[in-house]
């Protein structure tokens, strides 16, 4: 028997949202919180609230706060960092508001460490000055535990936990809202404005610092839907992560090496002197390479790691300064007291996004985007690091700006018919096609991370292409895949199945996987150089021709002036 929809359900639709923020990481948290109090906002989260990549963060927030630092610093490393991709205008408006936005969090009740009762300030890669502030090494969990309490507190603000963004939903031009799966069915919620705050893609490769949550949802709806995609080719691949047996690629931040942390062979030689100057302490695109070519030469097949050795560092300092680090290790049978950390590079950050401007608006009028999900300007072709809390809290704020159109009413919301949605469709999934959606999961991040991964070469781009093409058609003729793409915006959907909502997701994922794996690759053989994150073993040189960005519409991929930002209108 067909499911009817429940009263709150019912009424859910007939009230159309504000504003809706899809993605609960410090983006979306600090976003919601932004917004004017006197919109009704929407917060999807398709974990738990406090479960995202911000929650990961280990190192810090950058901010030119100390006597001996300056703005105009802190803009020289982030453009120097970002190899001549960066938009100026962005990293001036992230390096001025970084004081005001490290305030906020502060006066929330982030508790920072401190040094004679100034905020603590540590030093990270090509950074030229001690400026990230700290909470331990769990700065991103300090954060988002504060954000969310702020959050719940709200009474504007209504979350949708275990909830699945499937599509954004237009109206000609225009983004009215999103398709959600939600208590095991589809229903459609209506917005003035959405806000993709997704986080980036690294489930994407098989070794990748980030949780299983980050599918670069946002970008592949966001493409789907015709927005502009910009330098998606970018992908920063942190150098150390732990490399144990059965252990999850967990981070060993930056701020270890930034510490007196040494990077060290099998022979105990510091050999990342060898491929910069400033070794251990290069750029992180510069020490990953260095690990990943010093293994070429040098790694057996049962020793494709090398070394983090943090007994240079006091050992007080490692217990203040790093004790989740020290508790993961000890959980995977590493004493980094008396024994080095093997470590191996992983994905980690995803400069490339959906292009924004200075307000945080896409091309799509009604769509904005913040956070990692966002291609802004500030990071250009490398990040550097800490600057990504820090563009998270930045970008969202500048939401606190948001003009909405009138409100919505029944007329505005167009082809929303209630009386075809209080019946929802239903579908029962093939067995033998969840199995086929389960393994395509589990085989496209193998296969980007052997063809797009820290060295790239156009032969296994090309392969990797072509397999991704095959893998989309063959989804996309799944009768599952037909029924939830074809839906239409006046008709919810019940999964006839156990568990609907893991069956939702795990779909929904790999159709965003598919996606954003063929738009790295394409993206990754576009560019005929090595820049920044993204290097060529068939292009080693960084061209000057090539200091432009990749734009991406649907299917066309073009060559765009540096100068040339989002400016869109709301």
């Amino acid at each position: 028997m067909p499911h009817l929809l429940s009263d709150s359900e019912l009424d859910l639709a007939a009230q159309p949202f504000d504003v809706l923020v899809v993605g609960g990481g410090a983006a979306g948290l600090y976003a919601a919180l932004c917004l004017p109090q006197h919109f009704r906002v929407g917060l999807i989260t398709k974990d738990t609230l406090s479960l995202s990549a911000s929650d990961w963060a280990q190192g810090g927030i950058a901010a030119a706060i100390a006597p001996e630092d300056s703005p105009t610093l802190h803009i020289e490393d982030t453009l120097k960092a970002g190899v001549g991709l960066c938009d100026p205008a962005a990293v001036k408006l992230l390096v001025e508001q970084a004081a005001r936005c490290v305030q906020s969090l502060v006066e929330m009740g982030v508790g920072f460490d401190r040094h004679n009762g100034e905020l603590a300030l540590t030093l990270e890669a090509a950074h030229s000055r001690r400026r990230v502030l700290h909470a331990a090494d769990t700065t991103g969990r300090a954060v988002i535990t504060t954000l969310t309490a702020q959050v719940l507190s709200r009474k504007n603000i209504q979350v949708f936990s275990q909830a699945f963004a499937v599509d954004l939903w237009l109206a000609g031009d225009r983004c009215k809202g999103v398709s959600l799966g939600y208590q095991g069915k589809i229903i459609w919620l209506p917005a003035e404005a959405v806000v993709l705050a997704t986080g980036g893609g690294g489930q994407v490769f098989a070794q990748t610092t980030n949780p299983g949550l980050s599918t670069g949802d946002g970008v592949a709806m966001a493409w789907r839907a015709g927005a502009q995609l910009r330098d998606l080719e970018f992908v920063q691949f942190h150098p150390t992560a732990l490399t144990k047996p059965g252990a999850p690629r967990f981070l060993i931040s930056e701020a270890v090496r930034g510490e007196g942390a040494h990077l060290v062979d099998d022979q105990g030689r510091r050999f990342a002197f060898d491929y910069h100057p400033d070794g251990e302490l290069a750029p992180r695109d510069v020490v990953s390479r260095a690990i990943f070519s010093h293994l070429q030469k040098t790694a057996t097949v049962s020793t494709a790691h090398v070394w983090l050795d943090l007994r240079p560092i006091p050992a007080e300092t490692i217990r203040h300064r790093f004790p989740n680090i020290i508790q993961v290790c000890q959980q995977w049978g590493v004493d980094v007291f008396h024994e080095p950390i093997p470590v191996a590079p992983a994905a980690h950050y995803w400069m490339g996004g959906i292009t924004t401007d200075l307000m945080s608006r896409t091309s799509i009028p009604g769509l904005y985007a913040v956070g990692e999900t966002a291609s802004t300007g500030v990071h250009g072709a490398n990040r550097l690091a800490s600057n990504s809390l820090l563009e998270c809290l930045v970008l969202g704020a500048q939401l606190a700006h948001l003009e909405l159109r009138p409100a919505s009413s029944p007329e505005s919301l167009g082809d929303w018919d209630r009386e075809g949605d209080q019946v929802p469709l239903l579908h029962t999934p093939d067995a033998a096609e969840v199995i086929q959606v389960e393994a395509l999961r589990q085989d496209i991040p193998k296969l980007v991370w052997q063809s797009a991964g820290i060295c790239r070469e156009q032969r296994s781009l090309e392969r990797a292409i072509a397999q991704i093409e095959t893998w989309q058609q063959q989804f996309t003729s799944l009768s599952l895949t037909q029924t939830l793409v074809n839906l239409k915006a006046n008709h919810s959907l019940q999964l006839d199945t156990s568990n609907p909502d893991l069956m939702l997701r795990t779909w929904g994922e790999t159709r965003n996987l598919l996606d954003i794996a063929y738009l790295i690759l394409k993206s990754a053989a576009f560019r005929t150089e090595s820049r920044g994150g993204h290097y060529r073993l068939d292009y080693p040189q960084t061209e000057s021709k090539w200091q432009v960005h990749t734009l991406v519409c649907r299917q066309t991929w073009q060559i765009g002036r540096t100068e040339d930002g989002g400016n869109y209108e709301s």
